[in-house]
């Protein structure tokens, strides 16, 4: 049986340690460097400060803290800490002071220098504004003490909403202003929504200027960031429950989209234990990512393998610059091979956004077969900045992923409430197309904004698109509530993962190439997997609006079809809570996939999921669940 550090996260390693703190009327909490959750009562003002070192390719260069001492009173406290930053060539160590003070006023200061010579595209502190600020009036002072209004934007910004800042003010509650203040740099605001980040983060030096910038051996950087509070409440102010519940609301549904599995990349075909699990999954379409030259051999076995499990290939052409040519060698492998083709669609290799004029002779040379999607095989970002040509398109598309800026598993979390944001946006601008979102990864699978080649890694070394929490219950829980943000937001089709391996939704039977690394059980099934079979066996169905009154702790997706209500939970974090369900009276039946349940549920799922539910009687449209870390739960009305 694997260690519960590795059914929880799949690294093996406990949680970091979390501090409550106090400042006056701000609660916030410090975790190993960073503060988060900076709250007046129930009102977030500050998602998060912190600083980051990132490298010429825009990668992050993990932090070791050392030397860290903690003063904490009950209305104020004092931290400092030495961080330093060690990778490849880069060394950069800086001291941290985090101040409290019972006014209400929280100063985070960074003192810094470079011990080697590297480059940088940014070295220095960040700021996270809440996304639920989107749409509030703000105040921007400038360096040279000039100020302007300006409104946080309602959908996703494609570039900077605010630039040349030096303090922003926003109000936080009717009588109370939040300030932040900067110094030590120029500072922007970005939309983190275009990369999934449920914020907006204002940070030191603009993009304007050149990079990647070089450091020299001895660089100092000093910045600080200061948030304070101004004015006094005209409203009661609301305290956080402890105890989280999630409400159900029947009458606001929408249609739960299809939802699809990625052609596994290491490209070995399935086998047919292989293809009985995951036909288990109901499966709404298979993507295969098919690359010039365009050779009927592979799409047969993509194709083979598609009606092995039931459904149709969504069929991803990475067409060269020779579009013409690709699309004559497209049309004779699909003619002669014969594929059920549920959509194309259609990116450029080189392009980071389908191009108009590509998009238009796809679409005289496709568009028979089946119906045409284009967009960006990278980051919602690249659609938001390069929008396709709606008029020539049935469906727009980009992939999403939750670790472009952070890797831990709150930030994981976070992201899971701007999803439908993307979804929301790309209507606006595409208001005739219809949605697909693919793929939906644990990592980004290639980086479209790196300045030069990632360095080789070891073949000691997992791959950078490889995250241990694939095999993990937290990574099962990101799925619901990833399911939950794009489904509710009106997705119209979705595709998760691969099928096999690393990157898929159960192991291969030779199992894990680096088993020291990524701790899988041959042939098992992840997690994650349950996930989708619990939510695909309502395919269909819809989806029933919930709420939950801690959704970075706990969330819940509800669906229904045929008159059958089934209602999914997840605890996000590394705690063991109670959760409250509000949801209409009956007898249901209980099922949970947690650290006493999981080892059963890899190795034997079929077994796991013919078991008898635990019967939860409720009379009065409430029930009490209880969840382990990163625990999933399912819950089946009965009668």
């Amino acid at each position: 049986m694997m260690p519960l550090s590795m059914i929880y996260d799949g690294t093996g390693q406990p949680p970091p340690e979390r501090t409550l703190l106090r400042a006056g009327r701000l609660t916030l909490v410090y975790e190993a460097g960073t503060l988060r959750d900076i709250r007046m009562g129930d009102q977030e003002i500050v998602r998060g400060i912190y600083a980051a070192v990132r490298d010429h390719n825009w990668s992050t260069i993990p932090a070791v803290l050392h030397d860290v001492t903690t003063e904490v009173e009950d209305d104020h406290f004092r931290i400092t800490f030495t961080s330093v930053h060690q990778q490849g060539s880069i060394h950069f160590t800086w001291r941290g002071t985090i101040e409290g003070s019972a006014d209400s006023i929280v100063k985070f200061v960074f003192d810094g220098t470079a011990q080697s010579a590297f480059k940088r595209n940014r070295v220095g502190f960040c700021v996270l504004h809440p996304m639920e600020v989107a749409g509030i009036d703000c105040l921007i002072e400038h360096p040279d003490g000039s100020r302007t209004s300006g409104v946080f934007p309602r959908y996703i910004a494609p570039h900077q909403p605010f630039l040349n800042i030096r303090a922003m003010t926003h109000e936080v509650l009717p009588g109370v202003q939040a300030e932040v203040r900067m110094e030590g740099d120029i500072f922007e605001t970005e939309d983190q929504r275009n990369w999934i980040d449920a914020s907006f983060k204002t940070y030191c030096t603009p993009l304007s200027l050149p990079f990647p910038a070089a450091l020299e051996v001895g660089s100092r950087i000093q910045q600080s960031v200061t948030l304070r509070l101004l004015g006094q409440p005209s409203v009661p102010i609301q305290i956080l429950t402890s105890e989280p519940t999630v409400y159900t609301d029947p009458t606001l549904t929408v249609p739960l989209p299809p939802i699809g599995l990625g052609h596994a990349s290491h490209h070995e075909p399935l086998t047919a234990d292989e293809l009985d699990r995951l036909r288990g999954l109901h499966p709404a379409h298979l993507r295969f990512d098919w690359r010039a030259p365009f050779e009927a051999t592979a799409l047969a076995q993509a194709s083979q393998e598609a009606r092995a499990l039931g459904c149709g290939l969504e069929l991803a052409l990475h067409l060269s610059a020779a579009v013409d040519s690709d699309l004559a060698q497209v049309r004779a492998a699909v003619d002669k091979v014969k594929p059920e083709i549920v959509r194309w669609l259609v990116f450029q290799q080189g392009t980071t956004s389908t191009p108009r004029e590509v998009a238009a002779l796809a679409r005289e040379a496709l568009s028979a077969y089946a119906p045409l999607g284009a967009g960006t095989d990278a980051f919602f970002t690249e659609l938001n900045r390069e929008r396709p040509p709606a008029d020539l398109l049935d469906w727009v598309t980009y992939s999403i992923n939750p670790q472009v800026h952070a890797f831990d598993n709150a930030s994981l979390t976070e992201t899971l409430l701007a999803q439908g944001e993307t979804v929301a946006s790309t209507r606006q601008f595409a208001p005739g197309c219809r949605v697909a979102v693919s793929p939906v990864t644990l990592k980004m699978r290639w980086n479209p904004n790196a300045t030069a080649n990632a360095p080789a890694i070891s073949p000691a070394e997992l791959p950078a698109q490889v995250d241990v929490r694939q095999l993990s219950l937290c990574g099962a829980g990101w799925t619901l509530g990833s399911i939950k943000s794009l489904a509710l937001a009106g997705a119209d089709s979705v595709t998760y993962y691969e099928t096999t391996g690393w990157l898929g939704v159960m192991e291969r039977e030779a199992g894990s190439p680096l088993p020291e690394r990524f701790a899988s059980v041959p042939g098992g099934v992840f997690p994650l997997y349950h996930v989708l079979a619990d939510i695909n066996a309502f395919r269909g169905g819809e989806v029933v609006n919930c709420r939950a009154t801690a959704p970075l702790r706990c969330d819940g997706l509800v669906l229904q079809k045929d008159g059958q209500l089934r209602i999914l939970l997840a605890n996000y974090t590394g705690e063991m809570i109670q959760v409250r369900v509000e949801a209409p009276a009956g007898v249901y039946g209980l099922r949970i996939l947690d650290e006493t349940s999981a080892d059963s549920a890899i190795r034997d799922p079929q077994a796991f999921r013919a078991a008898p539910p635990i019967p939860v009687n409720t009379h009065e449209d409430t029930l009490t669940v209880i969840l382990h870390p990163y625990a999933v739960a399912v819950l089946d009305r009965l009668s």
